[in-house]
């Protein structure tokens, strides 16, 4: 099967590996996704509600278990809230974009959507250019 441009864009993505990236670290399964953007938020967002709920001394100097539940204990529960709330919403975007990425990479393969050659984004069947960046077509790029 041949590699459109969007297909060597967006291939078809594993949910599991994005999901369990994001629940190691928010934001982190979207960059598997290759969505930056939302990377990039998401992993603000967990780090600045991170700053405001943990109270400073509630860090651990070091990583062992009874450290870690020790700081876990000293958090409130408004912040444990707070910060499930904003991992469980990051788990349900990069699940939902995960389909979009899938389902989009799936119709492309089975419908056959062409794609212009110098900008890579979707072509317009009626018309002889791309409506995106201008290029002219031959024949055989627009059919």
């Amino acid at each position: 099967m041949a590699q459109s441009n969007t297909s060597r864009e967006f291939s078809r993505k594993r949910p599991w590996l994005a999901v369990l990236l994001t629940v190691i670290v928010p934001g982190l399964g979207h960059f598997y996704l290759r969505l930056w953007g939302r990377a990039v938020l998401w992993l603000a967002l967990s780090i600045l509600t991170s700053f405001a709920f943990v109270p400073s001394g509630a860090v651990p100097e070091s990583l062992s278990v009874s450290a870690i539940l020790e700081a876990s204990q000293s958090l409130s529960t408004q912040g444990t809230v707070v910060l499930f709330g904003i991992s469980l919403f990051c788990v349900v975007d990069v699940i939902l974009m995960t389909r979009h990425i899938n389902n989009y990479v799936t119709r492309t393969e089975t419908e056959g959507v062409k794609h212009c050659p110098n900008c890579g984004k979707e072509l317009d069947q009626d018309i002889d250019f791309c409506h995106w960046c201008t290029t002219e077509l031959d024949d055989e790029q627009s059919d």
